[in-house]
Formats: structure tokens, C-alpha cells, sequence
């Protein structure tokens, strides 16, 4: 990094997810980031840099956090850049029609002495409500500069950019609380000693709260400086109170809040209930979002990515364009050129790198993938998610997982690698193994979810079968974990956006930037794969491998020729599908062979890139252990299920 960049003042965002964070990083820095309208996008800080009046600055979007005291992975992530970055502004990021509820992590921040400016986002959503707002009350109560804004129409962005420009000194205003409140804050203040980045007012309450984090920073600092007291005086504190202090503490601030919001906040009243909210409330009630859901997986998934993507597109680009105008002169150039038998196999052999890399990347998975990724892209950009985890939080509760996990779960149904990752926006350890293990399992990615839809959309019943299958493993696999794994049951809350019309244009280019990133990673990896399998080929490898295999998959009712698409598989599960392809094209499946097949590879092992993963984020011994029983599963299913099919005879 240039020693420009290093010296840039910092502007750090912060607020709730779902906010609009993202947009304003954007709208600041002209970079893109995914901007979705759903919660738990921003797991990694995105840094970027823009020129506010002839000076360069560091704008840094943090993950989404309701309060100074984290509880989540991403809370802790966002709480640690205030604790170590020394900002020259911290931007709060709140939405104009939940002031009352996000006002409190606004008084936590100018409390702990931090220059804030309060950005009030999504202002038009709130007057179409009938709620006004006196936004220069607010700031004449608050002491620091506040902004009303629209950033996804960049309304309000010179004003941010020129209350950034002006930050000069940190207002600093402590609100008051109740007297014995007030007075064990007061006491604490008075016992630390230390230099902290937050004020001693903050770091006392947070104190009193029992934050892991600021107790062990504040025993490492006062250490041999009367931290035997201090403790002490918290000893006191708690057992004199026998309350909840963190429970008291919230009910103060809210309290300040809405005290100070009683003439900034008007609402007006409304005649009538828009369409778009009767629409918003059908998709949260199981009674009328579930007949929604099924509409969306319907017409989303099965006609639009399995028939068009699958059908139509890969028909053209697999079908018609490679076979009729790039493989014939690939084909004979290899043969005039490359006589060597190794090298013609390596370039245009079975596993070669045009044969099966790029044939299998470009003319098979991309088409899929970025027909997935535009119906995803649509319907995260109307705000169809966050209801959707309304909708199933009660049917992940018996699984031990909350709504919010509904995100890392649908996100896994574009890259599971990606939605492992996203897994550590949930609040315990507990959930994250479970939807670690479950990504892992029972959700196929778009690739490998397209070329199945391909595959089956044929069979009505086959793909009816898999369906049901899937789902009812996933729900009783995670119903067993849930029983046996240890901890507590989630908490879920969620903030809601507003259900709007997606944007063509924001919507063009998630799906563009997804699809180009997508490609980017799978292109090395096919390849890298197919190199693998030209090796295994011409040593004879892997033909051992497949020989191991082989009694296993025939044990499952299925051809030994199957087995190339298992290995396949653990390259990538995409790859995997895409060979299975290749055999169903050859007619060496029936119905019920296909359909075992498609349900067994789907549970199959998790893709290197995938484990990797699992290992980074869950440590080697969850990852090997999650490994071990998904391969086992997979393959238990498999034999049961054609055993089903084969006594009922219900695909014959």
C-alpha cells in the first residue's frame, strides 16, 4: 500500500445490517461492493478510497452491528476496527423509519467519545409512510452533525461528504441515566486509569455489561494500577443490584431516545394500506408466503434456471456453439498437431483441458450460473430474503437454527465456499456447525443445482423425488444435530427493508460482477481438475480409484461408469454434475438410476475449495468430522432410496 494511502484519514461506516451501508460506501468511493437487501453481506471490511476536497480518504464498510456490545461473529469484526482504527469520522448508518429502535447504538457511539455523523437513510420510504422528521432537532439534541439521505439515489451524499470534509472535533455528550445508574457508572470512571481509545464513561458501562472483550483489555491495562479494586467495586455493583444490568442499561438509553425524539418524529396518517405492504405481510404468514415460496422455487429455479438456463442456453452454447463451430477446429488442429498421444489427451482427450475444462466451465456452468444469479440478484434487490426468513424461522427452530440462517442456507444455493463463510454471521457456535454441516450436505450450488434441474426436468416424478428427498434429509439431519449438539436455541432478529422494484441497473451488475468472479475462480479449478484426470488416466490411477469406488456405487444400483462422476465431484460439485450429464446424454441412466445418481451426488462431499473452507472457519477436527459423515450419508441415502424406488417402483 503507498504511503498515501497509509496516511489517509479514516471514514468508518457503521449501523444495523440492511441499512444501506453498502450504497453509501459505494456512493463514496465509486467501487462495487455486493449491494443487497439483505442482512449479512458485509462479513469481510471492504476498504476503499475517495477525494473530498483535495484530500484522500480511507472509507472502510464494516459488518452490520446493533450495539457496542457484540454478540455476533460480524458484530465483534465491526466493534474491533472502532476499538483498534483511529477514524477521523465514524458514519452511522440508520434507517429514517426505525429512528427509535437504532437511535440507541447512535447515543453508545458519541458516548464512547467517537466522531460521529448520523446519516437517517431510506428518507423517501419514511414519508411515503407519513412519518416526518425535524432532522435539525436532531441534531441540535444529539451534537453532531446528522444527515437525512437517500444514497441509492446518492440524495444526501454532497452533505456527507462536506460534514466529513468540516469534522474538526469530537462533540463529546454523555447522556444522563437514572441517579443509581449514574452513580455506579461514576464510580468505575473514577477507577480506571488507562489510555483507551473509547471513553472511560463507555468502557465502564460496557464494564458493568460484562463484555468479554473490554474486561480482559482494561485487566491487561490496569494491571498493578488498582485493578483488584475496580473489580471488586463490580463485584459490588452486580451483587447489590441482582438485576440485569445489560437489560436496565438498554431500557435507559431507549428511554433518552424517546424522550428526545417526541418532536422530531410526526406521523401523519395514511389512508388505506399500500399494496406493497399487504404484499410484504402475505410473504411473512405461513398461510400465504408459503404458496409464494413455492411460486418463486417454481418459476425462479425450475422454469427459469433449469429450463431456460439448463435447457435452452446450455442447448445453445454446449449443443450448437461448441459443437458445431469451436470443438471441429479445435479437434483437428489437436489431431494434425499434437501427435504425441499424451499431449493430444491432456489438450482433447476425454479429460482434456478443452474437452472437459473449458467445454465443462464455459458451455455448461456458466450458462446455468448466471441465469441462478440473475433470479437471485431480482429477488434479493426487491428485499424477498429478509421476509423469507421470517417466513421459515419457526420450521429452523426445530432444527436448531434461527430465520437469520436463512441467508448462509440460500446464499449456499449460489456458492456454498461463499455461504460457509457467511455462516459466521450467526450468533452461536452451535448454529454455525449446524449450517456449516448442512451447506455441506444438502444444498447443491447454482451450477450443480441447474445441471440437475437440466437433467430432471424431464422426469417430473424423478425430480418430485429428489426434492422431497433432499428436503427431508436436510430437515432430519439438522433436526438430530439440533438434539445433539450442545448450547442454547438463537435469538432471531431481523430488520425488514422496504419490498420495492428491483433496479435494472444494480441488478445487471451483481449479476455480472457475480458471474465474472464465479468464472474466475471455476476456470482454474476445471482445469486444474482436468489435469488431475489426464494424470490418472495415463498412469492408470484412476482407474484404482474408480475400481475402489466402483462396489460402492454398484451397491447403490448404479453403473460403475458413475463413478468418474463422484471423482469429479469432490474437484467441484458443479464438475460432478456436469459429468453426470455427459452419462445421462450417452443413455446410460434410467429414471430411477438418475434420479439415485442426482440425490447421491447432490449429498456427495463438499468440494476442496468448500472444505477448505470449513477447515479455515470451523477448525480441522469439525471439517474432517462434518467430511467423514456427509461421504457416509450421501452414499446410506443413496442405497435407501433406491431401494424405495426399486420396491415401489414408482419411477419405472
Amino acid at each position: 500500500m503507498s504511503a498515501q494511502k497509509t496516511s489517509s484519514p479514516k471514514v468508518v461506516l457503521v449501523g444495523n445490517p440492511n441499512v444501506g451501508k453498502s450504497v453509501v460506501f459505494n456512493a463514496l468511493t465509486g467501487a462495487y461492493t455486493t449491494v443487497s437487501n439483505y442482512p449479512g453481506t458485509s462479513v469481510e471490511v471492504s476498504r476503499g478510497h475517495c477525494r473530498i476536497a483535495g484530500r484522500s480518504y480511507e472509507i472502510l464498510d464494516t459488518p452490520g452491528m446493533y450495539s457496542m456490545m457484540p454478540i455476533t461473529e460480524e458484530e465483534r469484526v465491526a466493534r474491533k476496527i472502532l476499538l483498534t482504527e483511529d477514524p477521523h469520522a465514524v458514519v452511522h448508518v440508520i434507517d429514517a423509519r426505525n429512528l427509535e429502535r437504532m437511535l440507541p447504538m447512535t447515543l453508545q457511539l458519541i458516548e464512547a467519545g467517537l466522531p460521529v455523523i448520523l446519516v437517517v437513510n431510506i428518507i423517501d420510504e419514511a414519508e411515503r409512510l407519513g412519518i416526518q422528521l425535524d432532522l435539525n432537532l436532531l441534531q441540535e439534541n444529539l451534537g453532531i452533525p446528522v444527515i437525512g439521505a437517500v444514497m441509492k439515489r446518492k440524495v444526501g451524499l454532497d452533505e456527507l461528504r462536506q460534514a466529513i470534509a468540516d469534522y474538526a472535533m469530537v462533540p463529546y455528550k454523555p447522556f444522563v441515566y437514572a441517579p443509581d445508574l449514574e452513580q455506579d457508572i461514576d464510580q468505575l470512571i473514577k477507577l480506571i486509569h488507562g489510555d483507551y481509545r473509547l471513553s472511560r464513561r463507555a468502557t465502564s458501562i460496557l464494564l458493568l455489561q460484562k463484555d468479554d472483550d473490554i474486561v480482559q483489555l482494561v485487566a491487561e491495562k490496569e494491571a498493578g494500577n488498582g485493578y483488584e479494586q475496580l473489580t471488586e467495586t463490580i463485584r459490588e455493583i452486580t451483587f447489590k443490584r441482582r438485576a440485569d444490568l445489560h437489560l436496565q442499561i438498554s431500557l435507559e438509553r431507549r428511554k433518552v431516545c424517546k424522550q428526545m425524539l417526541k418532536q422530531v418524529v410526526t406521523q401523519s396518517v395514511k389512508e388505506g394500506e399500500p399494496f406493497g405492504e399487504k404484499l410484504s405481510r402475505w410473504m411473512m404468514n405461513p398461510l400465504t408466503g408459503t404458496p409464494i415460496l413455492l411460486l418463486v422455487v417454481y418459476f425462479g429455479l425450475y422454469k427459469f434456471v433449469g429450463g431456460f438456463g439448463a435447457g435452452t442456453m446450455v442447448d445453445f452454447f454446449e449443443g450448437n456453439l461448441f459443437e458445431n463451430y469451436i470443438n471441429p477446429p479445435v479437434v483437428n488442429f489437436s489431431e494434425k498437431y499434437l501427435t504425441a498421444n499424451w499431449l493430444f489427451e491432456l489438450v482433447a482427450g476425454e479429460y482434456g483441458l478443452w474437452t472437459l475444462g473449458i467445454r465443462y466451465a464455459v458451455a455448461l456452468v456458466l450458462p446455468i450460473v448466471g441465469t441462478f444469479f440473475l433470479i437471485f440478484s431480482l429477488l434479493e434487490d426487491t428485499g424477498y430474503f429478509p421476509r423469507l426468513a421470517l417466513l421459515v424461522d419457526l420450521l429452523f427452530k426445530k432444527i436448531g437454527l434461527s430465520g437469520r440462517a436463512v441467508i448462509p442456507i440460500v446464499l449456499g444455493f449460489g456458492c456454498d465456499t461463499m455461504a460457509t463463510l457467511v455462516t459466521r454471521t450467526l450468533e452461536t457456535k452451535r448454529e454455525r456447525i449446524i449450517a456449516t454441516m448442512l451447506l455441506a450436505l444438502a444444498i447443491p450450488c447454482s451450477a450443480q443445482l441447474g445441471v440437475i434441474l437440466g437433467l430432471l426436468s424431464a422426469e417430473p416424478n424423478a425430480l418430485a423425488v429428489w426434492t422431497v428427498f433432499l428436503l427431508l434429509v436436510f430437515l432430519f439431519i439438522g433436526f438430530l444435530a439440533s438434539k445433539v449438539l450442545p448450547g442454547e436455541s438463537p435469538v432471531f432478529y431481523m430488520e425488514i427493508p422496504p419490498l420495492r422494484l428491483p433496479q435494472l441497473r444494480n441488478v445487471a451488475v451483481k449479476t455480472l460482477t457475480r458471474m465474472q468472479s464465479y468464472f474466475v475462480e471455476i476456470l482454474p479449478l476445471f482445469l486444474f481438475a482436468s489435469v488431475v484426470l489426464w494424470a490418472g488416466k495415463m498412469t492408470g490411477t484412476l482407474g484404482s480409484v474408480i475400481n475402489v469406488f466402483a462396489p460402492v456405487v454398484k451397491a447403490i444400483g448404479l453403473p460403475v461408469e458413475v463413478t468418474t462422476a463422484f471423482v469429479f465431484g469432490f474437484f467441484r460439485r458443479d464438475f460432478g454434475a456436469a459429468g453426470l450429464y455427459d452419462l445421462q446424454s450417452s443413455g446410460l441412466l434410467n429414471a430411477t438410476q438418475l434420479t439415485v445418481a442426482a440425490v447421491t451426488l447432490t449429498l456427495f462431499v463438499p468440494c476442496v475449495a468448500q472444505f477448505l473452507v470449513m477447515i479455515k472457519e470451523r477448525g480441522i477436527k469439525v471439517a474432517v468430522i462434518i467430511f467423514i459423515f456427509v461421504t457416509a450419508m450421501a452414499f446410506s441415502s443413496g442405497w435407501f432410496l433406491n431401494k424405495v424406488l426399486l420396491t415401489t417402483g414408482l419411477l419405472a
